[in-house]
């Protein structure tokens, strides 16, 4: 068995990053740059009103009240052309360009305005209200780097910035393939000694939820025929996923079967629970196609633990981004034993103490089958191997699952 540290080094060395692909700015939210955004224009492109008001000139605000002649009108979209002269004044709306000769903003709520004469009550300070050429960025400068993660206010930044289109990592497409004679899809009839399948569901969602396209393959049964058909269907795809059957058993053909006949499979068990049974390699479609395999177990709280430790940085590594897995910190609310050789993730719950100190609670079972305590788990605590058993109080190293 190797180290869960190695195994997930070992797959995403193997994974390099996607190509790029080009997509408007409208439908980037939630991709990564490939290459880095300049600006094609400064914004704003001329001095602009920050405020309802009047554009005037500083000097003649030097005693007040002042007594300015409104002499023409700029509202957003458009502009006064003449030059704002001595004693003038323009009225001016937000977003409009500060008129030629002006240099000042009063607003509004420091002028009253009767017939055809302004008297400014309270003078601005230099350079109030107005928002200079190039105070949010020039043209020219670079503002997303490649590799950032697009949300909302970077497509927002983009189109400000005049980008129409992106260059972005193209989505990983993930062949997801559940194996067994036990299994049956949500809904179709159950056999007398079946059980629904539910692992492709989730590590569908895990794919979909984190920048990939999940393909899946449905279920392959225990026939070295249809578990070969089944792969095949992988082809076109950059990933195959495959659940369960990746033990040791007569009828876990995985191994059997994708791993052998000169087909390569880099390692398979890794000193973690729950999730000793995982496979990597590379597996032979025909016909000249390979593509990477991920083999995870068959247990339902044993595939999705290893969906969030091996799948998601694998991923992320496809996807140009930083792999690494970061663990916050927690208090354990209860004594938890020593631990033997194999890294250990503990389905807990969290919750945040009055001085801000989070406190996790592991469920009693940890069975690999119960799937509701991962639905109910806020946290996974983890237990190095050969970890010393703690007390209550003690500081743990938690994985976030929400």
């Amino acid at each position: 068995m190797i180290p869960v540290r190695e195994a997930r080094s070992r797959i995403v060395t193997a994974l390099p990053p996607m190509a790029a692909e080009t997509v408007a700015v409208s439908a980037a939210s939630g991709r990564v740059l490939a290459e880095a955004v300049a600006a094609r224009r400064t914004q704003p492109p001329f001095d602009v009103s920050a405020m309802d008001g009047w554009a005037c000139r500083q000097a003649d605000l030097g005693s007040i009240p002042a007594k300015l002649k409104p002499v023409g009108h700029a509202a957003a979209g458009g502009r006064h052309d003449g030059t704002v002269g001595t004693g003038e004044c323009v009225r001016i709306f937000t977003g409009a360009p500060l008129p030629d000769g002006a240099d000042a903003i009063v607003i509004q709520e420091d002028a009253d305005l009767v017939g055809d004469v302004l008297t400014v009550r309270e003078a601005p300070k230099a350079g109030q209200w107005i928002r200079k050429a190039g105070l949010d960025f020039a043209e020219g400068q670079v503002l997303l780097p490649a590799g950032r993660l697009l949300g909302p206010a970077d497509v927002a930044l983009a189109a400000a910035m005049n980008v129409p289109w992106l260059q972005v990592r193209r989505k990983p497409r993930i062949a997801v393939l559940a194996t067994g004679d036990e299994l049956a899809r949500p809904g179709e009839r159950i056999g007398p000694n079946q059980i629904v399948s539910s692992n492709n569901i989730g590590l569908c969602a895990l794919i979909e939820a984190n920048g990939g396209v999940a393909v899946d393959l449905g279920i392959a049964r225990d026939t070295e025929a249809d578990l070969r058909e089944k792969a095949t269907a992988s082809a076109g795809c950059d990933l195959l996923l495959t659940l369960g059957g990746a033990s040791v058993g007569e009828h876990d053909l995985i191994h059997k079967i994708l791993g052998g006949g000169g087909r390569s499979i880099d390692f398979w068990n890794i000193a973690m629970r729950p999730g000793k049974p995982l496979m990597f390699g590379r597996v032979d479609l025909g016909n000249s196609a390979t593509i990477p395999l991920l083999g995870l177990p068959g247990n339902p709280v044993s595939a999705l633990v290893c969906g969030y430790n091996f799948l998601l940085p694998a991923m992320r590594a496809m996807l140009g981004l930083d792999w690494e897995i970061r663990f916050e910190t927690a208090i354990s609310s209860a004594d938890l034993g020593e631990n033997d050789r194999r890294e250990d993730y503990l389905r807990a719950t969290l919750k945040r103490q009055e001085d801000g100190q989070l406190v996790a609670t592991a469920f009693g079972k940890q069975d690999s089958s119960m799937l509701r305590r991962l639905s109910e788990a806020d946290c996974l605590i983890v237990r190095p191997p050969h970890g010393p058993a703690i007390t209550a109080g003690a500081a743990v190293p938690i994985l976030r699952l929400r």
